[in-house]
């Protein structure tokens, strides 16, 4: 199967809404969750995922519990390594 990359982004807002869907339930048999970040000076949560098309990353989206408020294909720019982010995050990079 192709795997395409796509955008979902999430705008958190303030006020009591309940807490978010763990992001980590993107990846499923159809879906992978590539990585995800948290822009606190937007609210916004983005998370790159890889599926087949557009219309089944929106519904897994969906079925987990995963509001979107934004879907777009994604292109990379610089390849993702998750080692050099592990490295980094613990201080090591």
């Amino acid at each position: 199967m192709t795997r395409r990359l796509f955008a979902v982004e999430r705008y958190d807002g303030a006020g009591g809404e309940s807490p978010p869907v763990p992001v980590s339930l993107l990846t499923t048999a159809e879906t992978r969750l590539v990585c995800a970040v948290r822009l606190p000076a937007d609210d916004v949560v983005l998370a790159l995922v890889e599926g087949p098309d557009q219309e089944t990353v929106a519904a897994v989206a969906v079925a987990v519990g995963w509001r979107v408020d934004r879907l777009s294909p994604a292109a990379w720019v610089a390849p993702y390594d998750a080692d050099r982010v592990a490295a980094s995050e613990a201080g090591d990079g």
